[in-house]
């Protein structure tokens, strides 16, 4: 059976869902985990501090550049001060999703 994916089609977009760690050493989406209560995440780390929202605004850049939409696209919607985190990603939702899966396949 596959992981259930952290994404889903939304009106003008997709919504994903992130498990964020700041201060991890490096910018980097790191595939698809599937949390304790069954839910599926994207893992992302970043170089950025949680503090001042720099962790956040490192999280929306990097998300941004890893399915190719300008960072104005992406957009936190859930969690600004949780690790676990939603984002809305503005677009063509296949194209979007289809950036996703490439990401997951290779982390």
């Amino acid at each position: 059976m596959s992981t259930p994916r952290p994404w889903a089609p939304t009106p003008g977009g997709i919504v994903l869902a992130v498990r964020l760690t700041p201060k991890g050493g490096r910018d980097c989406i790191d595939g698809i985990e599937l949390l304790a209560d069954g839910r599926s995440v994207l893992k992302v780390r970043v170089r950025a501090a949680p503090s001042e929202g720099e962790a956040n605004a490192a999280l929306v850049r990097l998300v941004a550049k890893a399915v190719g939409v300008p960072p104005r696209d992406v957009s936190l919607t859930v969690g600004a001060t949780a690790r676990i985190k939603r984002l809305v990603i503005s677009g063509d939702g296949p194209p979007l999703i289809a950036a996703l899966e490439k990401i997951a396949a290779k982390g």
